[in-house]
């Protein structure tokens, strides 16, 4: 299914749960208008007069007139937003049924249930990030350890983007001397030093080589650095993996061979991820 850019859209945006807060984001052309059919601030202020950036209190009513919760309502007026598209976002109490019923009174008033990572592709296709940007969002939400942000909160901010900006700039500045070598070069006119060429290219080529190697080192820290502990039977393997990991993870045994099949586990160490196999 192909969603609607043109579409109001919202979504819980805290985790599954009951908690002390909930918030909800709803975000498209209409969000404003639809946020004001339901919120009533305490002194009379709509979301449409509510300055940008800005965070006002107030209720939220049903259909039938009666309050459903006290709630902080968040204006992010396009393009500054998550999106780049009008944005609000209402904080509530963390119930079950205060949530589902906000996500109902928004979507009987216009809204649409977001798809999984709609936000993000709003983002993406309203020029607020690139696709490695937008990878880089989903790795920080997924980040357990201290190395695996550091590395996700690096691409999320364009890191990884600036990297290849300047690479293709670079390829694009090669490219054009050997074009104006190639059309002029019966003229005898020489645009380039060769040892300028070569060195530039040696230059892109080491860059490339750099960037994918990353790729595996950046997929070690976010998955887990990979350790094998081998030797041989009733050296005390099992042993250090539970050691290791704090708990009875593998079968300890004097008799040879209990341990037929890998067993992998996990350990945080200085804010890195290892991972075990035994």
């Amino acid at each position: 299914m192909r969603a609607d850019t043109t579409d109001t859209i919202c979504a819980i945006s805290t985790a599954p749960g009951v908690g002390g807060i909930a918030v909800v984001r709803i975000s498209g052309p209409q969000a404003i208008t639809i946020t004001d059919k339901i919120y009533k601030n305490i002194k009379g202020i709509t979301v449409a007069e509510q300055p940008t950036h800005t965070a006002k209190y107030g209720t939220i009513t049903t259909s039938q007139g009666e309050v459903l919760d006290d709630v902080v309502v968040t204006l992010f007026k396009a393009p500054h937003s998550f999106t780049g598209d009008d944005t609000v976002e209402i904080s509530c109490h963390g119930s079950q049924y205060i949530q589902q019923t906000l996500l109902s009174l928004l979507i009987e008033n216009g809204c649409r249930l977001a798809m999984s990572g709609e936000y993000t592709r709003r983002a993406f296709i309203n020029g607020k990030m690139d696709l490695a940007e937008a990878e880089g969002v989903a790795d920080v939400i997924a980040s357990t350890t201290a190395a695996s942000h550091r590395v996700a909160i690096n691409q999320m901010r364009g890191k990884f983007s600036s990297k290849l900006e300047e690479l293709r700039t670079q390829m694009i500045n090669f490219a054009s001397l050997i074009e104006l070598e190639l059309d002029f070069s019966e003229e005898e006119v020489e645009f380039a030093d060769r040892t300028q060429l070569t060195n530039l290219a040696q230059e892109i080529s080491k860059e490339i080589t750099t960037l994918s190697n990353s790729f595996a080192t950046g997929n070690a820290i976010k998955n887990g650095i990979p350790v094998a502990i081998i030797g041989e039977t009733n050296a005390g393997k099992s042993t250090l993996l539970n050691q290791l990991i704090g708990e009875e993870r593998a079968i300890v045994s004097p008799i040879h061979g209990t341990t037929r099949d890998t067993i992998e586990d996990t350990i945080n160490i200085s804010g890195t991820l290892y991972r075990l196999i035994d």
